[in-house]
Parts: structure tokens; sequence; C-alpha cells
């Protein structure tokens, strides 16, 4: 796991390595820039795959191409084998097959590709860039006097003096001479959805499975570990895991009230811990520490949107206490929009529930995985997400709705019943734990209600109606908003980051990626 930062059109060295500056806390083993008459491609390097000799950027023996890539190649072994014999590998990197494919395919290659990543590649005069299919890896991109810029992070952006900074849109790849071509899109609820119950169970598992086990990726020196809050999501993945990795490290955080009682997910995770055999750790945080956290909470996710800053505070603090033991960590984003998690899909009417979780599987890239890449890269922390395997999100998007919140006798509900249904019997996890009542994030921590107590007593009603006054381009809708747009100016004061932060400002980014792209959202 990296950071990026490069320019095309002028050789300017200086500002790259500016943004590569503002980008180490993604990538502090290691640093590379390499330059050309005409462009830059600068990386930070977090060491986990061929640790020794994967520096990058990496340049193909004849020089003639190089590549910058932050995230990880899951499937690098098989491409690497094929393609052994037609290209001469000089590292055992998962990246550098990016470059073989290339050569053997063009932009195309990106199709081949089964990960998360953001890369640049170089050929002779020309260059790509390209997001993986679900944008779980950042990629930001605008232009300054005729030169285009992209980076890893909107903060490294505005070193870069671009007027605006754009998202580079997920499932896409951009080339000089073809502009932005989709080359995924989530798939389409399927109209003859599956309906064996027991083969839908055996498909998840299989599926699943073989998704969490692939991101157990690393060199061995390299630990890899995974949240586990008590909760059914974390909680599966780190059953799985444990399997394959024995002691595995696993993590939670909470708060403690003043007779000293614990937040659930404390409790909660012990008894899956205990069950799974992991090393567990935990962390209780004050609400000293959490108002403490809040301003480098909402600098580094570059957001002041309430929703992701309230769940950003408890996973800045996750991802505290696992960079104590771990590198890799294994996080459960993505299940909620799969299995239809979420307690106001329940009352959604079944015939629009998947196309609703197809919709917030769509927007997942500028959203929850921004959170879980900003706090997890802040301490140097890759964060990998099972759930969003594309075989795990083709498949969800065959299974009935009724089944996924499925109508108990008594009248009641239960969201994500087939993916609990699947798992059940094997023993994984302890019943109690695999059908637990879900609760959101910041609940589960016992700090769900701190941001809002906080801004109550620090934004006055005046002071709300200035700042929504003042700044119509910014969606300011409560005192709780207000407090964080505050704190999110003092570190991003430039328009331009202002303009890019898609939805939380109210921006359609749907409709800006149809126009920069071409193609239908």
């Amino acid at each position: 796991m990296c950071g990026i930062a490069g320019c095309v059109g002028t050789a300017d060295k200086q500002i790259i390595e500016k943004m590569l500056e503002a980008l180490g806390h993604r990538g502090p083993d290691d640093r590379g820039i390499h330059v050309t008459d005409t462009m830059v491609l600068g990386h930070t390097r977090l060491s986990i795959v061929d640790v020794a000799h994967g520096r990058q950027p990496l340049i193909t023996e004849d020089g003639r191409q190089g590549l910058i890539c932050n995230g990880e190649i899951y499937n690098f072994q098989k491409i690497r084998h094929r393609l052994e014999n037609s290209y001469r590998f000089r590292t055992n990197s998962d990246s550098e097959v990016i470059l073989a494919l290339y050569r053997e395919k063009g932009p195309e290659c990106v199709r081949e590709l089964d990960g998360m990543f953001a890369f640049a590649l170089f050929d002779d005069d020309t260059f790509m860039l390209a997001r993986d299919p679900i944008g779980i890896k950042p990629l930001y991109y605008g232009y300054h006097q005729g030169t285009m810029f992209f980076s890893s992070e909107l903060g490294a952006m505005s070193l870069a003096g671009v007027d605006e900074a754009h998202e580079f849109p997920s499932g896409h790849y951009y080339t000089p001479a073809e502009g932005f071509v989709r080359y995924y899109t989530v798939p389409k609820v399927a109209r003859e959805p599956l309906t064996d119950i027991d083969d839908i169970c055996h498909r998840i598992r299989e599926t699943f499975t073989a998704a969490v086990k692939k991101r157990l990726l690393a060199d061995p020196e390299v630990p890899v570990g995974s949240f586990c809050s008590g909760g059914l999501d974390s909680s599966i993945i780190a059953a799985i895991a444990a399997e394959e990795i024995p002691h595995l490290h696993t993590f939670v955080v909470g708060m403690r009230d003043d007779n000293g009682e614990e937040s659930d997910d404390f409790i909660a995770s012990r008894q899956a811990a205990a069950h799974i055999g992991s090393t567990h750790h935990e962390l209780a945080f004050s609400e000293d520490d959490y108002y403490e956290a809040l301003p480098e909470v909402i600098n580094k996710l570059e957001s002041y949107d309430p929703s992701l800053v309230r769940c950003a505070v408890p996973c800045y603090f996750t991802c505290k206490l696992a960079a104590d033991h771990v590198t890799v960590v294994l996080t459960g984003e993505g299940a909620d929009e799969l299995f239809a998690g979420y307690h106001y899909m329940k009352h959604f009417p079944l015939p629009e529930l998947n196309e609703e979780g197809r919709r917030c599987t769509e927007t997942l890239h500028n959203i929850n995985l921004q959170r879980a890449d900003r706090m997890g890269m802040y301490f140097n922390l890759e964060l990998r997400v099972p759930f969003l395997d594309v075989d795990m999100i083709e498949l969800a998007m065959q299974i009935p709705a009724g089944e996924k919140i499925k109508l108990q006798e008594d009248g009641s509900k239960i969201e994500k019943w087939i993916f609990r249904r699947a798992f059940a019997g094997t023993g994984l996890l302890p019943d109690d734990i695999l059908w637990r009542y879900k609760v959101q994030y910041t609940q589960g921590a016992g700090c769900e209600s701190l941001g809002e107590k906080l801004a109550q007593k620090e934004i006055s009603d005046e002071e709300l109606a200035r700042l929504q006054h003042d700044h119509p381009q910014a969606v300011i809708t409560s005192k709780e908003a207000a407090l964080y747009f505050k704190i999110f100016r003092r570190f991003h004061p430039q328009d331009s980051i202002l303009k890019s932060i898609g939805i939380w400002t109210g921006f359609d980014f749907a409709e800006e990626r149809s126009k920069v792209s071409g193609t239908a959202s």
C-alpha cells in the first residue's frame, strides 16, 4: 500500500517532491521518483509484497515503460506464471505484472487484474491512469497551466495549484488517445434471481471464503490481522482468516461510562475472539480522547460529512491500535450494501431493495471506502475489504431481496439473513455472534452522540445561519455539520478542495462522472 503522485505535460519534479512529502504517511518505508522530458512519477511505499526489492517506480529493462501503483494485485502469481516466458520480471512485486500485462494487451490489461489499485503507467511519450473496479484505492486529478497532475489524496493535489481537483472514476482507465474508458460496471440486479437456498448458501461460503483468503497476501515477515468488533461482518472475516493464520491478531475499540460499564462491542468481540482463538487487542477511549482526535480525523478524512466523521473516529482508534501489531488488516466494508444490512432498508419495498444495494455499492468509493483508506493510511496500515471482491458483488446481485431481509413469523425482519444462514452450522462463529442484532459502528463503540453533543455546545444558531449563508456550495444542515465544516476549512481552506469532495458538498458525482467519461452512471 502506498501513495502516488505525478504530472504529465511538464517535468515539474519540485512540485511532485512536495506532493510526496504530503503523502509520507501512506508510505513510510521508501520513496522513489522517475523523471522524463514530459512527466514525473513519484511513489511512497508501505512494503508488503517483495519487501526487499519491490521499490517503485518500476521501470522496464529497456526504459520504455514505467509504473507507480497504490494497491495489491491478488492474482499476480497466476498472471506472472503465464507471462514469465515472454517478459523478464525484475522483481517479485505484485505490481510488476501490470507492466507485463500492458505489453501484451495495452490499456485493456486492467480487465485481468483482480485487486484494489490506482496506478499510473508511461509508455514512451504516452501514459495511462487506472483505478480499481469499486474505487477501493483513491485517485484524484486536475490541471494547472496545461499540465495534468494526479495524486492519492486531495491534500497533495492542493500543492499543485490546480483550479479544481476531480475524483478519478472507479472502474475506469484513461489514456490521451481514448479519454476515460469504463472497463467495469457493478452487475445489474438479476431479472431471474437464484432460488435454491442451499445452493445460494453454498455459493456464498465458497465465494466469500476465497475472497478472505486471497486478501491474506503478504510476505512472511509482514503481519496480517483483522478488525473484530463482535458484529457479523468483521467476526466472520476474522474467523475465516484465523483458520489460515494461527493466533491471528484481532482488534476492537469502545468506551466505558463513568460506572465502568463497557460498550457492546467489547463484550461481543471477546466472545468472538475466544471462539476463533485469536490474539485479541482492545483499546478504550474516553470522551476527551474522542474530542482530541476529532480535528485530525476530519483533516485526514478530507470530509466534513457528519455520518462519515462519526464512523471515522472509532475507525481512527481501531487503526491506531492495529498499527502497533500488524501492517495489513481485514475489515467488513461492503457487507451492508450487498446484503441489505442497514436498518433503513427494512422499510424498502422488496422490488426496490436490491437496486438500492447496488446504488450504495456504486457510491462506496468516496464514502466508506475513503474513510477506511484515510484512517488506515494515517497509521501506515493497509485495510482490505473481502466483501467487495468482484465475484462476491456479482453473486450478491443474483440473490433475491427477500432472502437478504427475511420476514419472520412474529413480523420482525432480520437483515443479512441469507449471509447468516450460509455460515450457520459451520462452527466458525457462536450463534450469539452469527445472529447478533445489527448495531451501527458508533453505537457498538458507544460514541454515537458525542459529535452532536459537542456541536450543541460550540455552535450557536446565529453561527449556523452565518456559515450556511457564507458557504452556499457546502451542505451544512445541522450544527454538527457546521462544527465539522469549520474544522475542515481550518485544514483545507482552498476552494479547489471544497469543490472536489463530491456528494459531501452536494456535488452530483454520478452526473459529473457521466460528463467526464462519456458513459451513463
